[in-house]
């Protein structure tokens, strides 16, 4: 694939999106870019995670907990908060409002130009099935983008094994394992997910309640 997805996720669900797991340092991609505004100063930041109710941020500036900021994204919403958590370059916010993600989502999708529209990655964890070679076994899908997903599972081969994911209402190219460690796997498919099946099955796990 020519070009590096984002590595920033969109989490589907009322769920703060403190990270459980960090990605594997080997994963193609940068951060989506954000401003960090607090106490009148605008800092360049990085956007790990964003859900509804919070977003996760990597940055350099110094803030306590507790303070209240704000966040610009890179479509130039602003979103309002405190900060529940620091730890070393990453740091919490608790919105005060909550967000629309899937408008969040389309936004993103609109600033793109038209004949590079690429789905962004969501978190988004449903059941799933795995075929390779001979195996046929469940896994746990994690995150799922464009170009790829991530899943959780006992057993899942390693790194270069050809796979194919089923998963219900969702018609997922077959892939290859890039990467495999610790129960996660990560899967690059052979042909690009469009953003116009993708969005249509979010949007129906949000009504679903997914988590």
């Amino acid at each position: 694939m020519s070009e590096a997805s984002s590595k920033t996720i969109f989490v589907v669900g009322d769920r703060l999106p403190w990270p459980d797991d960090s990605s594997p340092a080997h994963e193609k991609g940068a951060l989506d870019s954000g401003v960090l505004i607090d106490s009148g100063s605008r800092v360049p930041c990085s956007i790990r995670k964003i859900s509804a109710l919070g977003a996760t941020l990597v940055t350099d500036q110094k803030t306590a907990t507790g303070s209240q900021i704000a966040v610009e994204l890179g479509n130039g919403q602003r979103q309002a908060g405190t900060v529940d958590w620091v730890d070393r370059s990453e740091l919490g916010i608790r919105f005060d409002e909550r967000v629309d993600v899937l408008a969040l989502i389309n936004r993103e999708l609109v600033s793109q130009p038209v004949e590079r529209r690429s789905m962004p990655r969501v978190e988004l964890r449903c059941p799933v099935h795995v075929k390779y070679g001979e195996h046929f076994q469940p896994a746990t899908m994690r995150n799922i983008s464009a170009r790829g997903l991530q899943i959780e599972g006992e057993g899942l081969p390693g790194a270069g094994t050809y796979i194919a994911v089923f998963v219900e209402g969702l018609n997922i190219p077959a892939g290859e394992v890039v990467w495999s460690r610790d129960g996660l796997a990560g899967i690059e498919v052979f042909e690009e997910l469009s953003w116009t099946s993708i969005i249509p099955w979010v949007r129906e796990a949000i009504r679903k309640g997914a988590n």
